[in-house]
């Protein structure tokens, strides 16, 4: 049922204007020009990135999974591209300590079989010393094989944060591609979502109509504000989106043994 403007609802404060059908369809071409447009133009960045040079690495440089140091190499499980994902890590913290931005990424990876049918690998590797790490990915029930690069140089180690992209030539191994900042959003699916909906992503930095909250959270039906961007990252055991000393980035919730903690265990480092 549509509602035609002057009816008894009226504008909803916060909400976008309500308007019937035909004035919603018209409005929603004019912006489907600009999707095109945008989606014509990441095509074209997409092809100028499948052109860009490579650097060639050391794909005999040991790393440390689940069997032990195995080589670079075998992070292609036989196939000619690998894609992983760095993720940071904090030293000695505990599960809820760790990095919020890495484990939303990580976490949207977690079956990579369409990749793998394209002929792409994936891992995930961490500068975390592999003691630490391995009960974090079990507690996490991460899927997709991790591996510590401490002490490993870029481009397979180094800065960690990104997503980076190598091709393998039989035994030579290339540094095709690697994200910067937002690019890991690629990855994220539920942030893309959240772009398609009327508060979207709720972040303090986005362009909002007036009256829309700088936060997702809705309860009740009442939207709450106030929030810093990326609220979405960290929650407490009611859900509520916090970054204070009894949250832990969200998907941890789901796990078993998650409990409300004390502190984030990484010296009143929120990000």
């Amino acid at each position: 049922m549509t509602t035609t403007p002057g009816a008894a609802s009226g504008d909803l404060p916060g909400r976008p204007p309500v308007v019937d059908l035909a004035a919603w369809q018209a409005a929603r071409d004019e912006l489907l020009v600009r999707e095109k447009a945008h989606t014509h133009e990441g095509d074209a960045i997409a092809a100028a990135r499948r052109r860009l040079p490579m650097v060639e690495t050391d794909g005999t440089v040991e790393v440390t999974g689940a069997d032990g140091p195995v080589p670079f190499l075998d992070l292609f499980q036989g196939r000619d591209e690998l894609v992983v994902y760095q993720h940071m890590w904090w030293d000695g913290a505990p599960h809820q300590g760790q990095c919020e931005g890495c484990t939303t990424t990580a976490w949207h990876v977690k079956d990579a079989v369409y990749l793998n049918a394209r002929g792409v690998s994936f891992a995930v590797l961490t500068s975390g010393p592999w003691e630490e790490v391995a009960p974090y990915v079990a507690f996490m029930g991460y899927t997709q094989p991790w591996y510590s690069v401490r002490g490993v140089e870029a481009p397979i180690g180094g800065v960690m944060g990104h997503i980076a992209c190598f091709l393998r030539e039989g035994d030579r191994v290339f540094l095709t591609y690697s994200t910067t900042g937002r690019g890991n959003e690629r990855a994220n699916g539920s942030l893309g979502l959240l772009d398609m909906t009327p508060y979207g992503r709720g972040e303090a930095w986005e362009d909002r109509p007036e009256g829309v909250p700088a936060t997702g959270d809705v309860r009740d039906g009442t939207p709450s504000g106030g929030r810093d961007a990326c609220w979405y990252w960290r929650s407490d055991a009611d859900g509520a989106a916090t970054w204070g000393p009894t949250s832990r980035p969200v998907p941890q919730w789901t796990r078993p043994g998650a409990t409300p903690v004390q502190t984030l265990g990484r010296h009143g480092h929120h990000s």
